[in-house]
C-alpha cells in the first residue's frame, strides 16, 4: 500500500502538468506522511545529500564550455574544419554535418547544445546548397545525439551519480560506440547521396584538403609531444611547455582550428593519463574556453560571459532541482523493495538476458518520448540497475544502453527537445521536422542493437584504460 502511495503520488502529480522535481519531492513527502517512516524531514535531507556530490560539479562547467564555444564562434572554425575534410565528398554537407558533431561533442556533452550550435550553422549552409530542408534537419538531429555519447557526457555524470559507477570508465565507453554511430550515418548519407544524385558541394583541392590534414598533423605532434615530456618533466613543468608548443605551432603555421580542435585532445588525454579527474576535466574545458575566447580569438566580450554565465546558473538549477527529488524518490523506491518486485516481475516472464535487454530497450524507448532524459536517469537507475546485475550486465554497459535509448528519444515526440530546437531553428513545423529526422533513426537503432549485444565493444576501452 506505501509503495502506491508513492508510485501513484507521482504519476498524478505528473499528469496534473506539475514539475518532474517537484513530483517526485511532493510524492515522498506523501509517502513519507502517511507511511510514518520517519518525521518529513527526512525529504529535506536526502534532498540535500543527493546534489553534495563532488561529481556534480562537472555540470555547470560541461555546460559553460560548451556555451562559450557557441558564443564565442568557435563552432564556426569546427564547421570549416569538417568542411575542408570531407565536404569535397558527394552529399558533402551532410558528411560535415556528422564530422562537426563528432569534434563538438568532444567539447559540449549534450545533444541540445550541438543541435543549437552547430545546427543553425548547418541547415543554414545546407539550404544555400540546394539541399531539401528535411535531409538537413534529419541528418543535423541524428548528429547531435553523439553529443552525450562521446566523452564527456553530461548524461553520464548523471547515471554515473545516480548508479555509483566510475564517470571515468562510462566516458570511455562512449568513445567507440559514438563514432560507430558517426559511421552509420555516414554511410546513410553515402545512400542518400547516390539515391537522390547528391552532387559534391565543394571541389576538390589539395590545398584546402592539405591544409586540414596540416591541423591533424599538429594535433598527433603535439600529442606525442605531450606523452615524451610528461615521461621526463614534471606535470606542471611539461603542461606549460606544451601549451607553449601549442601555440608557437598555431601562429607559426596560421592554424585555424587546430586550437579548437585540441578542446576534445585535451579532455580525452588528460583524463586517460589520469592527468585529472572527469570534474577536473570539466572545470578544465571551461578554462580553455575562456582562454580561446579572451585571448586566442578574441571573440569572446564581457558581456557574453556575463550572459553565458547567467544561463549556466538557470540550466544547472534546473538539472540540481531534478537530481535533488530523484534523491529521495530513488531511496523511498529501494527501501519499499519496489527494485525487488520489478526485477522478480520481469524474471518470472523470462530469465533469458538477450529478451530481457530487449524488453528494457523497448520500455526506455518508450519512455524517453514522454519524459526528459536527466529526470528518466535519475528516477529509473535505481529501478533497472538491480535487474541489469541480476542478469549479468555490467553497470557501465548499462549506462551506455540507457544514454542512447534516452538520446533517440530526443528526436521522438511529443517530448523530443531536439525536435523543438530543429523546428525552431529551420521554421518549420514541429511535426515535419518529426518526419524529417524518423529515416535517421535507423542507424541510431543500429548501434543501439550493436551496443546492447557486443558488450565488448563498450568495455574495451574501460578496461585498457582503467584495469
Amino acid at each position: 500500500m506505501s509503495a502506491a502511495i508513492l508510485i501513484l503520488g507521482f504519476l498524478v502529480l505528473l499528469l496534473i502538468g506539475v514539475p518532474v522535481f517537484i513530483a517526485m519531492a511532493g510524492a515522498s513527502l506523501l509517502f513519507v506522511a502517511f507511511a510514518e517512516t520517519g518525521p518529513l524531514l527526512v525529504v529535506v535531507h536526502r534532498m540535500i545529500a543527493g546534489i553534495d556530490s563532488f561529481p556534480l560539479l562537472a555540470i555547470p562547467f560541461f555546460i559553460m564550455a560548451g556555451s562559450i564555444m557557441n558564443s564565442a564562434g568557435i563552432t564556426h572554425r569546427i564547421y570549416d574544419f569538417a568542411l575542408a575534410l570531407v565536404g569535397w565528398l558527394r552529399g558533402g554537407l551532410g558528411h560535415v554535418n556528422v564530422v562537426g558533431s563528432v569534434i563538438f561533442a568532444g567539447m559540449s556533452g549534450t545533444a541540445v547544445a550541438d543541435a543549437g550550435g552547430l545546427g543553425n550553422i548547418e541547415i543554414k549552409a545546407m539550404r544555400d546548397h540546394g539541399y531539401d530542408v528535411e535531409f538537413a534537419v534529419g541528418i543535423t538531429g541524428a548528429s547531435a545525439t553523439i553529443g552525450p555519447i562521446i566523452p564527456p557526457s553530461l548524461p553520464m555524470v548523471i547515471y554515473g551519480v545516480a548508479a555509483n559507477a566510475s564517470i571515468g570508465k562510462l566516458f570511455a565507453a562512449g568513445f567507440i560506440p559514438g563514432l560507430l554511430m558517426a559511421g552509420t550515418m555516414m554511410i546513410m548519407v553515402a545512400w542518400y547521396a547516390h539515391k537522390r544524385k547528391f552532387g559534391r558541394d565543394l571541389a576538390f583541392s589539395w590545398g584546402v584538403f592539405g591544409f586540414a590534414l596540416v591541423e591533424i598533423a599538429a594535433i598527433v605532434f603535439t600529442v606525442v609531444a605531450a606523452d615524451y615530456l610528461y615521461d621526463y618533466l614534471s606535470r606542471w613543468v611539461a603542461f606549460l611547455v606544451v601549451v607553449a608548443i601549442a601555440l608557437a605551432l598555431n601562429f607559426a603555421l596560421k592554424l585555424k582550428a587546430y586550437m579548437a580542435l585540441m578542446t576534445p585532445v585535451i579532455l580525452i588525454g588528460g583524463m586517460a593519463s589520469g592527468a585529472f579527474t572527469p570534474t577536473e576535466a570539466a572545470v578544465a574545458a571551461t578554462a580553455y574556453a575562456l582562454f580561446l575566447g579572451f585571448f586566442i580569438y578574441r571573440t569572446l566580450t564581457l558581456r557574453s560571459f556575463v550572459r553565458v554565465s547567467m544561463e549556466t546558473v538557470e540550466t544547472t538549477s534546473i538539472i540540481l532541482f531534478i537530481v535533488g527529488g530523484a534523491a529521495i524518490f530513488g531511496y523511498l523506491i529501494t527501501t519499499t523493495q519496489i527494485t525487488d518486485h520489478v526485477a522478480g516481475a520481469v524474471l518470472s516472464i523470462t530469465d533469458n538476458p538477450i529478451l530481457i535487454l530487449l524488453l528494457v530497450n523497448v520500455f526506455l524507448l518508450i519512455v524517453g518520448c514522454f519524459m526528459e532524459t536527466i529526470a528518466a536517469i535519475t528516477i529509473l537507475v535505481p529501478v533497472l540497475l538491480p535487474l541489469m546485475t541480476k542478469i549479468g550486465v555490467d553497470p557501465v554497459h548499462f549506462g551506455l544502453i540507457m544514454v542512447l535509448n534516452l538520446m533517440i528519444g530526443l528526436l521522438t515526440p511529443p517530448v523530443g527537445l531536439v525536435l523543438y530546437i530543429l523546428a525552431r531553428i529551420s521554421g518549420i513545423s514541429f511535426e515535419r521536422a518529426t518526419r524529417a529526422c524518423a529515416p535517421f533513426l535507423i542507424p541510431l537503432l543500429v548501434t543501439l542493437g550493436i551496443v546492447t549485444y557486443w558488450p565488448g565493444l563498450v568495455l574495451w576501452l574501460p578496461k585498457l584504460l582503467y584495469p
